[in-house]
């Protein structure tokens, strides 16, 4: 049996008559550019959030650089954050002339270690960064005391984390800023980019509004540079018949990973990989498992073996971010964060969307344990 990393069409059959209706009356309103399909969307996600203000943007990635803007990061600022992410991470930073300073990861989260942030800071620190990596929240207790003390922002990447918790508190509303992405293989995906940024504080609300139009208040009015940044409302349209289903979906997906987990002790594996904890500190946060991510030996030739078995997989991520050659320029080395090397070198993805059936899990677990047997 073929199982994909992700199948977007089961899910849109199941969404088909109502995403097309949706998407047909932002046709009918011939409104394309914000407006009351974004409004609605947005108004939807604040509440999801339990926050009051949400700001829909193009990306994940401008959201990030969005925030950044607003804080006032400019060239010889730097943002303290996780070398083990999707490079828009770091590169947004990189883009406004700051710099990323790296901590390394935890290897059972795959977050950056909060306890070893405080060694990191200096007076050219402008704010903190952590990534909710593959749908479990970073310790943002201790990384808001850290920030408060110090006077730093607290921007949350949780383009990965929608509906997540620590302590009960959704994802995106425990720093001053929190960004998601609806890139289609998210929890939450739409029909192409769109991203958003929830906060509790109005006046930095305020200022993503603008910014998200080229900093335009009112029209023609410039006030600051800012960018094209805004949410198309046919994603938006998308989005919002979505939404109502995403805690039903992440209820599924954490059934999948409870499922993997049976299988790979009854096929004699759990000596030999390395399996997520998915319980969120034994069931005190909410993981909403964007990704299923195991350690295995033998990694890249177990890669191809799936391969061949057309069994879906990815490597998230093969060369972390202080490795990347657009940033060899700040002298970095292989060991300097030798967690997140060892995750870039050991990790591997498995199906764990929600439609996943129990043969294709029993089709990904047995291609595995084969690998093994013949290794």
């Amino acid at each position: 049996m073929k199982v994909p990393l992700l199948d977007l069409r089961a899910q849109y059959a199941a969404l088909r008559e109502e995403t097309e209706a949706a998407v047909r009356a932002v046709f009918e309103s011939q409104h394309f550019i914000l407006g009351p399909a974004v409004e609605s969307f947005e108004q939807a996600v604040a509440a999801y959030c339990g926050v009051p203000h949400a700001i829909g943007v193009s990306s994940g990635t401008d959201a990030i650089l969005a925030c950044l803007m607003a804080e006032g990061v400019a060239p010889g600022d730097e943002v303290i954050t996780s070398p083990y992410s999707f490079f828009a991470t770091a590169g947004c930073v990189a883009r406004l002339g700051a710099r990323p300073v790296f901590v390394d990861i935890d290897p059972g989260t795959y977050n950056l270690r909060a306890d070893r942030v405080a060694e990191r800071i200096t007076p050219r620190t402008r704010a903190l960064l952590p990534v909710h990596l593959f749908g479990q929240p970073a310790d943002m207790d201790a990384l808001r005391e850290m920030a408060a003390a110090r006077g730093l922002t607290v921007i949350e990447d949780a383009c990965q984390a929608i509906g997540a918790e620590r302590n009960g508190a959704s994802a995106g509303g425990l720093g001053d800023y929190g960004c998601f992405s609806f890139f289609p293989s998210k929890n939450l995906g739409g029909a192409g980019d769109g991203g958003m940024v929830v906060t509790r504080d109005p006046v930095r609300a305020a200022r993503l509004r603008r910014l998200r139009n080229h900093g335009m208040e009112p029209k023609y009015i410039h006030p600051e540079i800012g960018g094209n940044f805004r949410l198309d409302a046919l994603q938006a349209a998308v989005l919002a018949v979505k939404l109502p289903r995403l805690d039903g979906w992440t209820a599924a997906r954490q059934r999948n990973a409870a499922r993997y987990e049976r299988l790979f002790l009854a096929a004699g594996l759990t000596d030999r990989l390395t399996l997520p904890d998915v319980s969120g500190r034994g069931g005190r946060d909410r993981h909403v498992v964007n990704q299923y991510v195991i350690r295995a030996p033998q990694r890249d030739a177990l890669r191809e073996h799936l391969s061949a078995r057309g069994i879906g997989h990815e490597v998230y991520y093969p060369v972390p971010l202080h490795l990347q050659p657009c940033f060899a320029h700040w002298g970095h080395r292989p060991g300097d964060f030798p967690e997140s090397e060892r995750a870039a070198a050991e990790t591997l993805a498995l199906p764990i969307y929600a439609e996943l059936t129990d043969a294709q899990a029993e089709a990904v677990v047995a291609a595995i344990a084969d690998f093994y047997r013949s290794a």
